[in-house]
């Protein structure tokens, strides 16, 4: 199981997806419907949710200090869950109410919370799990392309598998 896991972990890190990714702002997001795309091509088996309150709300959090999103991946025998902070485009954290807070050029509004904010931090959050897995890691370590990986831990034993 190791090396199947170090395998499958290596081809998703090292695969450049750089042509799916779209700059916002001066960061980096992985289209979610090419990460699930190209992730499916190498764990056909992999399903996945979002987190559902009693209510089937799929958000969580406080009116005051902002919303969380969950989700969780399953594939090729391993589970990894994630959680994403609801983020307006300058990644502040939106609330039910709009909100002011001071920047160098002045005071800035985060506007209140809606349906498509969720929407979109849900699938912003399963990219981000996707990441847990290999697929465009190297984006969230701010790097321009995937390294070579030389060295890996399994993460059921945490043995070190050569490459």
């Amino acid at each position: 199981m190791c090396e199947e896991i170090k395998k499958k972990f290596t081809e998703l890190y090292s695969l450049n997806v750089n042509q799916y990714v779209e700059e916002k702002n001066g960061l980096s997001y992985l289209t979610w419907s090419y990460a699930w795309a190209e992730f499916k091509k190498i764990y056909p088996d992999a399903v996945y949710s979002v987190k559902k309150d009693e209510n089937g709300r799929c958000y969580f959090g406080d009116e005051n200090i902002g919303y969380m999103v969950y989700t969780n991946v399953t594939a090729g025998g391993l589970n990894y869950e994630m959680w994403l902070p609801v983020m307006d485009n300058a990644n502040k954290a939106m609330k039910l109410n709009a909100y002011t807070y001071a920047t160098r050029t002045g005071e800035k509004t985060v506007e209140p919370i809606s349906m498509f904010d969720i929407n979109k931090a849900v699938m912003r959050c399963l990219v981000k799990n996707l990441a847990m897995f290999g697929l465009g890691l190297y984006i969230y370590a701010g790097e321009d392309l995937p390294e070579d990986i030389a060295k890996y831990n399994c993460s059921e034993c945490s043995k070190e598998i050569k490459a």
